[in-house]
């Protein structure tokens, strides 16, 4: 969605400007939607019902115009909160003083997803739908909001990529359960109808010509069902999520919102998301793409009749971009499909109270409930416990013991508030800097500006004021990285190197032979010049921390608090860029790739899952086996003599039965059955400092089809709080699909074959267990074909 209504936009808006059905005395009382003990399809059709014609096609629209005639607000469909409640053309905030002036700013969900606590993001969750649904009670925004982003983060060029929870499907999937019911919490009613985009492929915005708009993503189906897919099956199947937003992108030649196999055979059939209060909105003008970019259809009538046939029940515009009444007028929209989108989109705002006023259990809800101090505290934990511990040789924590220490804190970022947030953001009620946060701890601190994106050739307005105020100093703190002019929405990195002036810069502040941590902003780049400069003694990647993003760091450099992150993503070389197109949407290594992500590419600058902390741990299996054997071992004592190593390696190997596996397995979908937890010790072995843990649990194998993955994230715990000496028992989760493969047609397989699960990254020495499935292989989970990419197979 494209962020040029922002400028200027609130300045030009009286407020609020949302208004709601009056349900007691006003024209739509009468109407049986108002109703509250009919059910919430009879509630929505009523007012279907009660349309005119030409009201029913005013109301397919992101801004829709309601229906004055009865009592029918206008009503606009397009609110954010990404990381909490955002700028939109349905959401804005008051200017200046007064309620409803700012929202809880958390950090960028790849920050929030490297804490690896799903637990914290649905305390986030919550924060964000109780504060939106504020804010859509008070008439500031709607009642629906289009987030997650949950399309997995796999090409480190993508200007989006800090939107989402990273680049495994299992983070991505858990993220956006959590997330899900934080926002829309427990019921009976939603708090607010969360939206999990952008369905489906949809990971670049414009690269060597090819752009979101026109794209056609060629995608197997084996990747389609294992890797851009499987979110959306969780907030589709698992969650039933209120809301899907269809992409921009094709898939396989059909554009994502025209696709009837998208939105009809895999969304309503095979998940069985078929809820009436469950619709699909397009990405904004994505309707037109279809005709004007895609050339998929030969008139914008032609492609809007499309989209709503094939599923989409309302278009997101800025003022007019489809065009619905064309569709009708030619015949090529019929009614009954206009009558199917509108009481999909109604009855999910019944199901958000939208008609019940004062009688909504969530109508409290207001400007009391926002920027609590709850919500704040909560903030800044999440940065905290998301920030990535990258390289330590000790000089971290720094000491204060002999008095408040004397730092220069150098850099684009370090007393630059305006710089945390990232993308897709509201007004914070307040943002702290790295420097405002050093100060109010009594710091003695210096402070200079530097470079961001310039290269080598570009005039130095910065080096003789860093160096200036480091000389003086005891420590160095330099606020490096990228900011949001790098990347973001319609604009896609080219280059993952760290910018030339501020390597240069770097290079300088480390010849003063001062202690130097590097504190990194944004998206990956390659770290290598810097993990490798023996000068550059810590570094730390903050991502875009939010609000309290430089409290946080502050508190980690101190010692106030213990690094536990882990790196959501692969860090890639910097020659990544030159091996593989951002449009080849393949995963596995090939003779033209060597793949993607931490399951395929295995060269790593810094691996997925990768985080240092202060101290040291010892994590072990409590079990010789992740679970107990379900048949007899038929192998053991057999073939003595022929090799000790092998045989005991057969004698070990605890054997068993697919069929007993899958034998109390009633859930309508296998790959949900929950296997028994794993069981874990973690102990502290260092002697200093108390720490989380973030136990992960990897499995890989030779067994489905081949290539073989190198490893997969199949569970993993955030263990809070082990102090030194000190050990903490912890349970990991996991069912049948952790255990699956996916084959060439997109089907879920439990296969027969040796497993072996590793713990944590790199894997810990005692943390190996192997086990052998036994049996013929099972399908889970059949995946419907797709008739247009039937080539693929």
């Amino acid at each position: 969605m494209k962020l040029l209504w922002i400028c200027g936009l609130t300045a030009a808006m009286d407020l609020p400007f949302q208004f709601y059905p009056d349900c007691r005395d006003g024209l739509l009382a009468k109407n049986k939607v108002c109703d509250r003990t009919l059910p919430p399809v009879e509630r929505a059709a009523a007012l279907v019902a009660a349309l005119t014609n030409e009201e029913k096609l005013q109301n397919l629209v992101s801004k829709s115009k309601g229906a004055p005639r009865i009592g029918l607000p206008a009503y606009n469909w397009w609110s954010e909160a990404l990381h909490g409640v955002a700028y939109a053309p349905g959401t804005q905030f008051r200017a200046g003083d007064g309620d409803f002036n700012s929202s809880t700013s958390f950090p960028m969900p790849l920050l929030m997803a490297a804490s690896f606590d799903d637990e914290l993001i649905e305390q986030v969750g919550t924060v964000v739908g109780i504060e939106g649904r504020a804010f859509g009670n008070a008439g500031f925004s709607g009642m629906d909001y289009w987030t997650p982003n949950v399309n997995p983060f796999k090409d480190p060029r993508w200007g989006r990529g800090s939107e989402t929870p990273g680049e495994d499907v299992l983070r991505v999937k858990r993220y956006a359960a959590s997330m899900i019911r934080g926002l829309e919490g427990p019921g009976p009613q939603r708090r607010v109808v969360a939206t999990c985009k952008h369905y489906a492929g949809n990971d670049f915005e414009d690269w060597n010509g090819a752009t979101r708009h026109n794209f056609n993503a060629v995608i197997t189906p084996q990747d389609l069902a294992e890797y851009y897919l499987s979110p959306f099956q969780q907030c589709a199947r698992d969650s039933r999520v209120g809301s899907i937003m269809c992409a921009y992108n094709a898939v396989n030649g059909v554009p994502s919102c025209a696709s009837p196999y998208l939105l009809q055979t895999i969304l309503r059939e095979h998940w069985n998301w078929t809820e009436h209060d469950n619709y699909i909105t397009s990405d904004c003008e994505a309707v037109l793409d279809v005709s004007a970019n895609h050339h998929y259809a030969a008139s914008n009538a032609e492609g809007t009749a499309m989209c709503f046939e094939a599923g989409m029940d309302t278009s997101c515009e800025y003022e007019s971009s489809s065009d619905i009444p064309g569709a009708s007028s030619r015949g090529l929209l019929k009614w009954s499909t206009v009558d199917r989108a509108l009481l999909r989109l109604y009855q999910g705002l019944v199901h958000a109270g939208y008609f019940d006023g004062p009688d909504s259990p969530h109508h409290a809800l207001g400007w009391s409930d926002v920027n609590k101090p709850e919500a704040q505290k909560l903030a800044l934990q999440m940065a905290v416990d998301g920030i990535v511990l990258l390289k330590n040789d000790g000089t971290l924590p720094l000491s204060d013991k002999a008095g408040p220490p004397k730092v220069a804190m150098v850099g684009f970022w370090a007393d630059a508030p305006d710089k945390l947030s990232g993308g897709y953001s509201g007004t914070a009620a307040f943002e702290h800097s790295p420097v405002f946060a050093a100060r109010q701890m009594g710091w003695q601190v210096k402070t200079a500006g530097g470079p961001v994106l310039e290269g080598s050739s570009a005039t130095d307005k910065w080096t003789e004021k860093a160096l200036e105020a480091a000389r003086d100093s005891d420590y160095i703190l330099y606020f490096g990285g990228l900011d949001t002019s790098a990347a973001g929405e319609t604009k896609d990195r080219m280059t993952i190197e760290w910018p030339a002036a501020q390597l240069t810069l770097i290079e300088k502040l480390g010849a003063l032979g001062k202690p130097l941590v590097i504190i990194q902003l944004g998206d990956h780049v390659d770290d290598t010049p810097i993990l490798h400069q023996a000068s550059v003694n810590s570094i730390l990647w903050a991502n875009w921390p939010g609000q309290d993003g430089g409290t946080a760091v502050m508190q980690l450099i101190s010692g106030a608090k213990s690094p536990a992150g882990r790196l959501p993503v692969t860090q890639y070389p910097a020659n990544y860029t030159q091996l593989v197109p951002m449009t080849d949407m393949n995963l596995r290594p090939s003779g033209t790739s060597p793949g993607r992500t931490y399951r395929w590419y295995p060269t790593a600058i810094k691996p997925f899952g990768f985080g240092l902390h202060y101290t040291t741990f010892n994590a072990t299996f409590d079990s010789a086996s992740p679970l107990p054997p379900l048949c007899k071992n038929k192998n053991k004592g057999k073939n003595k003599g022929k090799g000790k190593n092998k045989n005991k390696k057969r004698a070990t190997t605890p054997k068993i039965s697919i069929p007993t596996l899958l034998k109390d397995c009633n859930n309508p979908h296998p790959d949900t059955c929950p296997l028994p937890p794993v069981a874990i010790t973690v102990t502290n072995t260092g002697a200093a400092h108390t720490s989380d843990y973030v136990a992960l649990a990897f499995l890989s194998g030779e067994f489905g089809p081949k290539p073989y993955p190198l490893k997969t994230l199949v569970s993993y715990k955030r263990v809070r709080d082990v102090a030194p000496g000190a050990t903490a028992k912890a349970a990991l989760e996991w069912n049948l699909g952790s255990l699956a493969r996916y084959d060439e047609r997109g089907n879920t397989v439990l296969y027969p074959g040796t497993y072996r699960l590793v713990l944590d990254e790199p894997g810990q020495a005692a943390g190996v267990v192997e086990f052998e499935l036994v049996g013929e292989a099972v399908v889970l989970d059949k995946w419907p074909a797709d008739p247009n990419a039937a080539q693929l197979v």
